[in-house]
C-alpha cells in the first residue's frame, strides 16, 4: 500500500472515530415527534451484541486455525452488525424515553460501573476496529496482529457487556 493510499486511510479513520461518536451524542438529543416509540429494538439490538461477541471468538478460533478466509468473513459480518446494532440503538432513542435503572443494592453500582465502561470503551473502539481492519486489507499483518491483540478484548468486552446492560435493565422498559 502507498503512502497516498495509508494517509487516506489515516484521514478516514479520524474522521470517522470523530463523528460517529458526535453524531451519536447529537441524535441522542433529538426525539422524533408523532413516531411510535420503537420499543421492539432493545432485544434485538442486544441478540446482535451477543451475535458479534460470539462471531469475535469464532474469528479468533479460525485464525488460530490459520483459516484466513473464515476469519476475514467472520470480522466483516461482525463490524457489519456493529454498524447494525449502532443505527438501531440511535433509532430507538431517538422514538423512546430513557429508561431508568430501577435497580437496588450492589447491583446499582456494577450496573452503571459495566454501563459506563461499556459507553467510554465503545468509543474508543471505534478507531481501534478501524486501524485493525485497514491493516489486514493493507496486508500489514505483523501490525494487524499487534493491535488486534489490544481491539480484540476489548470489542469482546463491549459485546458482552451490552447484553449485561441490556438484561439489568429490561425489566425497568415501559
Amino acid at each position: 500500500m502507498s503512502e497516498k493510499e495509508t494517509l487516506k486511510y489515516k484521514n478516514w479513520i479520524i474522521l470517522l472515530s470523530v463523528a460517529i461518536p458526535v453524531a451519536v451524542a447529537v441524535l441522542f438529543m433529538i426525539r422524533i415527534p408523532n413516531v411510535a416509540a420503537l420499543t421492539f429494538l432493545p432485544p434485538i439490538y442486544a441478540t446482535i451484541n451477543a451475535l458479534t461477541a460470539v462471531l469475535l471468538l469464532l474469528a479468533l478460533l479460525a485464525i488460530k486455525q490459520k483459516k484466513i478466509a473464515l476469519h476475514e468473513r467472520l470480522m466483516k459480518t461482525a463490524i457489519f452488525l456493529s454498524c447494525v446494532f449502532l443505527v438501531m440503538y440511535v433509532a430507538y432513542h431517538m422514538t423512546s424515553d430513557p429508561t431508568p435503572y430501577g435497580g437496588t443494592g450492589i447491583l446499582r453500582p456494577i450496573y452503571y460501573f459495566i454501563l459506563v465502561s461499556h459507553i467510554l470503551l465503545s468509543i474508543g473502539i471505534i478507531p481501534m476496529v478501524l486501524v485493525t481492519y485497514v491493516r489486514a486489507l493493507s496486508k500489514h499483518f505483523v501490525a494487524h496482529k499487534r493491535i488486534a491483540r489490544i481491539t480484540f478484548p476489548i470489542w469482546l468486552y463491549i459485546a458482552v457487556t451490552g447484553v449485561i446492560v441490556y438484561l439489568l435493565i429490561s425489566p425497568y422498559y415501559a
